[in-house]
């Protein structure tokens, strides 16, 4: 049936983090032109080895709050410069502080988002964030796309210590939103975490697949695939029942 209410996933559902890697490029690209003897090739190679080998260390703790994804880009950087022979600590707030304008300047959201947006105001149909991060690294990014007021409920499992695919992030959204799982659906882009918490926690799945992936037999399987937020605004609009 049509859904009362719409759990979105954030990160490359709603915002489009394709950007980041030209943001990386474009701070070592300043850092080169502010510290004469660094070489913006080789910082730009070993930014993606420090946060390659750091991430997955600590994704789980950002997830949860027990460290906040700020402090890992700036612990990236320190790991960057030091591979580079820089170790002094004004040069590394110096990297992180331009990396940081810079990513800011450059956030947006997918093109079919405002749009989807409007179109669930429209039909009456409620929204909740749910999202994996920490708590003011997603505040911040909310803002500044615009997004702060945009939704009934949101959920950051940095705030309530729980993440996805952990069914009891989907549970605090539905507690907020005053509704059960039968009443909603999930859309996210991961099926790691979107497609197989929601559908741990008893909700309808459908999966954002904007490049065209092809699922593998031991992939979760979602209730509802689509390639565009376009496809199920249009259903919302002609006030359809089936999901995608």
């Amino acid at each position: 049936m049509r859904p009362h209410a719409v759990l979105l996933d954030f990160d490359d559902t709603l915002l489009d983090n394709s950007v980041v890697p030209e943001s990386v490029e474009q701070a070592c690209e300043e850092m080169a032109d502010a510290v004469g003897d660094l070489d913006r090739a080789k910082l730009l190679r070993a930014n993606m080895a420090a946060w390659s080998g750091y991430w997955p260390e600590v994704e789980r703790r950002c997830w949860l709050d027990e460290l906040d994804i700020l402090d890992v880009g700036r612990e990236v950087w320190r790991r960057a410069l030091h591979a580079c022979g820089h170790d002094d600590p004004s040069i590394v707030t110096l990297a992180y502080e331009t990396h940081q304008r810079i990513g800011r300047a450059m956030l947006r959201l997918f093109d079919d988002v405002p749009d989807f947006l409007a179109a669930l105001d429209e039909a009456g149909i409620a929204t909740a964030l749910v999202t994996n991060s920490s708590t003011m690294a997603q505040l911040a990014k909310l803002e500044a796309v615009g997004l702060a007021t945009a939704f009934d409920a949101v959920v950051i499992s940095g705030q309530v210590g729980v993440a996805k695919p952990d069914p009891g992030i989907f549970g605090r959204a539905l507690d907020e939103l005053h509704l059960t799982a039968a009443d909603v659906w999930h859309v996210g882009d991961s099926l790691s975490t979107d497609v197989a918490g929601a559908v741990a926690a008893g909700i309808w799945s459908v999966w954002l697949n904007r490049t065209g992936r092809q699922l593998a037999p031991s992939d979760p399987r979602p209730d509802g695939e689509i390639a565009s937020l376009r496809e199920l605004r249009e259903q919302l609009l002609a006030g359809t029942n089936d999901c995608p």
